[in-house]
């Protein structure tokens, strides 16, 4: 099982998300993508403890996108780009998931 680490694309699906995750047999924890304030040091150790870091671009600012790219390699976590990533995108990145032999690389590793 998978923790999984979603930058940005939060809303009020919120719900569906960890019902999907759940019943994968994984856990998931979100992250606005906003780096004011804390932002940034929640966003490092969003990365640390996840196993597979979701960014969404559409919703995202470069420098949040740019900061969690730089982040995941540093870690060599997996990384997944997504423009954006609806209830039934996120579906279907799990199904990716529990399938052997997906086509998963670690980033830089």
């Amino acid at each position: 099982s998978m923790h999984i680490g979603l930058v940005g694309g939060l809303d009020r699906s919120e719900a569906q998300y960890r019902q999907l995750a759940e019943r994968a047999g994984h856990t998931i924890e979100w992250h606005t993508g906003a780096l004011a304030g804390r932002g940034a040091g929640t966003l490092e150790s969003l990365v640390e403890r996840a196993d597979l870091v979701i960014v969404v671009t559409a919703v995202n600012s470069h420098g949040a996108v740019w900061r969690a790219r730089k982040l995941a390699k540093l870690r060599h976590k997996r990384l997944l780009l997504l423009a954006r990533c609806g209830v039934s995108k996120f579906g279907s990145v799990l199904d990716e998931l529990s399938t052997p032999g997906a086509a998963w690389k670690r980033v830089g590793g």
